[in-house]
Formats: structure tokens, sequence, C-alpha cells
């Protein structure tokens, strides 16, 4: 839906034209996972789906919501009223940045919003950073808030963690706030610190497939939670701040200390050797050697898989499928448990490998997969 329409549904749900349209998209993580709330190293960029927001002031404490995909009337809410964890359903995440800014001092005293996605739900492609990271940019230009995006992305996180309940790291609300087109971004989640990285695969004959399984997830379900407390664990028993601080040739003397601790060890491990997988795939991109991050790509799920033990069939059978029909590398992307897997190909074999998954989804029974191209695009901006 395109921002003219967004703002046009806003002008006839609340009788005025919006102040101004903003937008910010999903995410794909090309590798690094699970390693943000580790203090690890990520590598996500931003896809051209995106969230779009109309917004307009208030100066009466009354923040109203409206979502172009949700069914159902504009929902009205007190900013003073707003608690952690008091709503469960869509309207949590805008209402969470709300929550967040004031609770963090800035004086917001209502909106009124209309929003449309483009960014799949349930896909592990941030389609609920990309509704924080709108809903703060908006209300950061109009209330000449003058936060940074690195300022904005951890009070989108903040708004997730607390007001939602879902215990995410950082890397998606900073992908969709600070990426920009043509590149990946190289964060250190320990100190924000970023490095844009040139990142045009058809420009080298290669394309990045996503493919959405079908299979939908939740963070704020209990697994995700369990594995980072697990990784916490980790990090007391070995005496460090956080896994981050685990060197990788040091890999197998931490390990050897965690004992019988299979579960720790096995998140340990993953946490370890991704880390390194991301630093890996930054050289290799930077000297040029793009089609070498294939099976460093393929190593990362074959540690979710087997490691982090978040995987399920279906991002399995992609990955196999997708290999077995001559993909460059491939991997589950995002928290797990379902949502979307990432192939890398050669151009002139995509129709060939799309064509395999799709056929192993039906030989298997499962639900017919949605594959598109991952372009890497522009981060959250003022549309109008």
């Amino acid at each position: 839906m395109g921002a003219q329409q967004v703002r046009d549904d806003f002008a006839g749900l609340y009788g005025a034209e919006p102040e101004g349209v903003w937008s910010a998209p999903g995410r794909v993580n090309l590798i690094g996972e699970h390693t943000d709330y580790n203090d690890g190293f990520v590598m996500p960029f931003a896809l051209p789906h995106v969230a779009t927001a109309a917004v307009t002031r208030r100066d009466d404490g009354v923040l109203r919501l409206h979502s172009a995909d949700v069914e159902g009337g504009v929902v009205e809410l007190r900013v003073d009223a707003l608690a952690p964890e008091s709503d469960r359903n869509w309207t949590a995440y805008p209402a969470g940045v709300v929550w967040a800014l004031r609770e963090a001092g800035h004086p917001v005293t209502g909106a009124d919003v209309h929003l449309a996605s483009t960014v799949p739900t349930g896909a592990g492609l941030s389609s609920s950073a990309a509704l924080e990271v709108v809903i703060a940019l908006a209300l950061n230009d109009l209330y000449e808030l003058e936060l940074q995006r690195w300022q904005l992305a951890r009070l989108c996180q903040r708004a997730e963690n607390v007001y939602v309940g879902a215990p995410t790291g950082i890397m998606d609300q900073t992908a969709s706030a600070c990426c920009t087109r043509g590149h990946a971004l190289f964060l250190d989640t320990r100190d924000l610190s970023q490095r844009q990285i040139p990142l045009d695969l058809a420009a080298e004959g290669m394309r990045l497939l996503v493919v959405d399984t079908q299979v939908k997830h939740a963070h704020s379900d209990g697994e995700y939670g369990k594995r980072r407390a697990g990784c916490e664990k980790g990090a007391a028993l070995l005496g460090v701040d956080a896994l981050r601080d685990i060197p990788y040739d040091g890999l197998d003397a931490a390990l050897a200390r965690l004992g019988d601790e299979d579960e720790v060890v096995r998140l340990v491990r993953h946490v370890v050797t991704e880390d390194q997988r991301v630093e890996h795939v930054v050289a290799l991109l930077e000297s040029g050697e793009t089609r070498a991050i294939g099976p460093v790509l393929t190593a990362g799920h074959a540690s979710l898989r087997d490691d982090f033990r978040i995987s399920c069939p279906e991002l399995d059978l992609v990955v196999d499928t997708a290999l077995a029909s001559g993909a460059l590398g491939a991997r589950m992307t995002g928290g797990g448990f379902g949502g979307s897997a990432i192939v890398l190909a050669e151009a002139a074999d995509v129709e060939t490998v799309t064509k395999a998954v799709e056929s192993a989804f039906a030989a298997a029974g499962f639900t017919a997969p949605r594959t598109f191209e991952a372009v890497p695009s522009a981060g959250a901006l003022r549309v109008s």
C-alpha cells in the first residue's frame, strides 16, 4: 500500500490530513542469529517491505490507533494509562513506543495513527520492529525530540522487551532504523557501532531469496526466552558479562569448563561460532569473495538446527532442497520455530531452486511457501 493511500485513509478515518507519513522496513538477517542479546555481531539488511504510518500529534493525552491490516475500528487509549504487558494485541507495539518515550522523559501527549504494512507477519522478518520504528521516527519528528537513530532503536527495543514482554535483542530495531540501500549493516550489539558493508548481489550475477515457510512463530512464546536464559546461564558459569567475551580460539576450553551442562554447551557453541561466522562473512564481502559466503550461511543453519535447536522440518526442507538444486548456500533466518529461510543462488539457478522447493513442500504435504527476492533497501524515513 502506497504512502498516498495511507494518507488518504487517515483523512477518511480522522477527518483531516495527517501531519506526515513515515515508513520503516522489515529486515532479513544475512548472518548472526541469536547473537544480539549476547552482545555479539549481526549483519542484517533492510527489505523493500515496509510499515507505513500517517500520524498527527494530539495534546489531550489520547492515542488513537488504526491498522489497515487488522479487522476492527480505531482503538483509543490514554497515554497516561499505558502499562507494560497490559495489551496482547497488535496495538501493543505502537502503544509500547509511546510508553517508552514517555518513560524516558519525552513529552509525547498523544497522536492519531493509521498504519499499513507490507512486511509479512510471523515470517521472521521483523514486522513488529517495523511497526515500532515507524512510530518512533514519526513521534521523534513531530515532537522535535532530536533523538538519534540508535536511540530510537533502543527505545523500541525497550518497548518490545518491557511493554510487549518479548525478550528480543537490539538487531531488528537497529536494522529498521539504520540500514541503507545497497548495504548490509555490520552491527556490534555491545556498543552499537556500525559499518555499512556494500552488498550488490545482482551486479555479481547472484540473488538472495527469502522463502517464507508460512509456519508462524511468536517471539513472546517461551522457547525464545528459554534460549536467552540458557545463554545467560552459560555466561554466568564462565564468569563473563556475555558470551561475546568468549574468544573463538578459546571455545574448546570454555566448553570443557561447562562439564555436563549439555544444553548450555550447545547454546554457547552456537553463539561463539556464529559471531565468528559474521566476521568471516564481513571479511569475504570486503575482499570481493561474495560467492564464498554461501558455505558460511549453510554452516550457520547447521548450528541453529543442531546446537540452538530452533529449526523445524519446513526450514530444514528449504535448506536441503535448495542446496541439492545448486544453491550456493542457505539457512534459516530470524528467531526460529518457523518463519523464513534465505537462499543464496546464481541468478540463472533461481527458477530451478524455487520450483524444487515448491515441489518438495507439495510432496511433504506442507503449505506452499512464499518466495521473493531480498534486495538491500533503505531504512526508516519520512515519506511526506
